[in-house]
């Protein structure tokens, strides 16, 4: 697993080379202080994983990550706990809070490996109607027809169906990419709804078989477009 770090400390880079040189399956390609160089960087060099500190100058490590077209998997490295909620917005696949341990490193470095190893073995495509979804270690057929709406949280989406919840582990924007869009709209950072199951749309919210899905200022517009 190829991984790079930026951060403006010095300092905090040595820590995640110490901590990456003793991780097997973590190859630390490359430490930049500046954010600018590891753009370049990353726009000619295939990387899987990124560790990225928050607070740095000229661009900050959310306003980074946002900016990439193609991202990679993403830890943020950071002395604050106040950036926690905009990072897993942002799809962070882990936060670390500096100063962080050795085992708090190497758990990062596992979810990341897990997720890599999920993706190599192609995730569920939308067929003809439906997809199947791996929950546990099963593959589960789910019909778009029948889904209601999703909640993302982090790297898992819950699927809700008029008749049960299913969890399983993948971004919001690696949902969005398995859904036809004729037939879903998203109306909240953590919500995508089906559209044929509104029933009601209020200022703040949608009502859809008897349940209220919160709707983000943002997201109003396209939702009375669609």
């Amino acid at each position: 697993m190829k991984a790079i770090a930026i951060d403006d400390e010095p300092l905090a880079l040595q820590v995640v080379r110490s901590h990456a040189a003793k991780v097997p399956f973590l190859e630390l390609k490359a430490c930049f202080t500046n954010a600018f160089e590891a753009l370049e960087y990353l726009q000619k060099e295939p990387v899987d994983l990124l560790f990225i500190d928050i607070k740095m100058p000229d661009i900050t490590g959310l306003e980074f990550v946002a900016s990439l077209q193609k991202k990679p998997m993403v830890v943020f490295t950071t002395a604050y706990t106040e950036h926690a909620v905009t990072s897993f917005e942002l799809d962070a696949l882990d936060y670390l809070l500096k100063p962080f341990s050795l085992a708090r490193f190497i758990k990062a470095c596992n979810k990341a490996q897990e997720l890599l190893l999920l993706r190599s073995q192609g995730a569920p495509t939308p067929v003809k109607g439906h997809l199947f979804l791996k929950t546990g270690y099963e593959q589960v057929k789910v019909y778009f027809e029948d889904i209601l709406y999703m909640e993302g949280a982090g790297n898992y989406v819950t699927f809700v169906l008029e008749d049960k919840k299913l969890l399983s582990r993948m971004t919001m924007s690696e949902m969005l990419e398995l859904l036809p869009p004729d037939m879903f709209v998203r109306v909240h950072r953590s919500y995508v709804v089906a559209k044929n199951k509104i029933e009601k749309i209020e200022r703040h919210q949608v009502s859809i078989k008897g349940r209220q899905v919160p709707v983000g200022a943002s997201f109003m517009q396209q939702l009375q477009v669609n």
